[in-house]
């Protein structure tokens, strides 16, 4: 059975993964593109301040190894598909984990939850503090500590995501369901709150020191000596439906992976769903 509930979870992610593409190639790829056409033409902008300051700066760029239009849909295909089924084999892993100790939970509705709850600690929760950037926001200093602080969010919402569950079994023996829920709930939103306050922000790490731009990494307006602008800043409106429709994106494999197992795990599990709905 295991075998069984790791490969409809690799097929399940591996379709979601193929929607998510789907989406991001229509509504995401257009923005990347303005993305490195701005940082293009910012750069550009930049080596005309040096040149006119009478400062040397070597901007070498490298062959591209794959092409924009490779990038865009065999890669980003690939990548999506690969990612999808790796998120789906790990949601059957805590699954099957969860299975044993669901109680009257229907298998249906366990998929939902769990589906959910890996959502929430892997991508919601540490979205709210660490959004997705397109290319060009952000400096290529702070990629590592970037990089670090988001695995760092996600490993923590996923220990007290564990803490508040645990904590919502042990309510429960002494009060009813709803409250221990809602407490337990409670209790999750108000640590991740402190959390999120603590963490850093992206624009307060030190490298961003060395740019004179201390409170954000989204490239601000560039200006000459007399500051005059002759470079905008990022659009502010890309930026918005770039982390919109990430998030969708994300949200739709996970959609997937959950809506789908709930459809199946009467299927794959059989007796067992049938005693645990006539259990509940």
């Amino acid at each position: 059975m295991e075998k069984r509930i790791i490969g409809r979870g690799v097929l399940l992610g591996a379709l979601g993964g193929s929607l998510a593409f789907v989406f991001a190639r229509i509504l995401t790829e257009p923005i990347i593109d303005r993305a490195i056409a701005y940082e293009e033409g910012r750069d550009d902008a930049q080596m005309a301040l040096d040149k006119a300051a009478g400062k040397s700066m070597d901007m070498e760029h490298g062959a591209e190894l794959f092409t924009r239009a490779q990038q865009q849909n065999v890669g980003l295909g690939f990548g999506m598909i690969v990612f999808g089924a790796a998120l789906g084999a790990l949601f059957a892993v805590v699954y099957f984990l969860a299975l044993r100790k669901s109680g009257k939970i229907s298998p249906r509705n366990l998929a939902l939850l769990v589906s959910g709850g890996m959502f929430l600690v892997l991508y919601a929760v540490p979205f709210l503090k660490y959004p997705a950037n397109p290319p060009s926001i952000g400096h290529p200093e702070t990629i590592g500590a970037r990089t670090a602080l988001y695995v760092g969010m996600m490993v923590i919402s996923a220990v007290v995501l564990c803490a508040a569950i645990w904590a919502g079994r042990k309510l429960a023996a002494r009060l009813d369901n709803w409250t221990a829920t809602v407490a337990a709930s409670a209790g999750f939103v108000v640590v991740m709150g402190a959390v999120l306050a603590l963490l850093p922000s992206l624009g307060h790490l030190s490298a961003n020191k060395e740019y004179g731009d201390f409170a954000t990494e989204t490239p601000q307006p560039l200006k000459d000596p007399s500051g005059t602008i002759v470079f905008p800043g990022f659009s502010a409106d890309d930026l918005y439906h770039f982390r919109l429709y990430s998030f969708a994106a994300q949200l739709i494999v996970w959609a997937v992976i959950g809506v789908g197992f709930a459809w199946l795990a009467p299927r794959l599990l059989g007796d067992r769903a049938t005693e645990t709905a006539r259990a509940a």
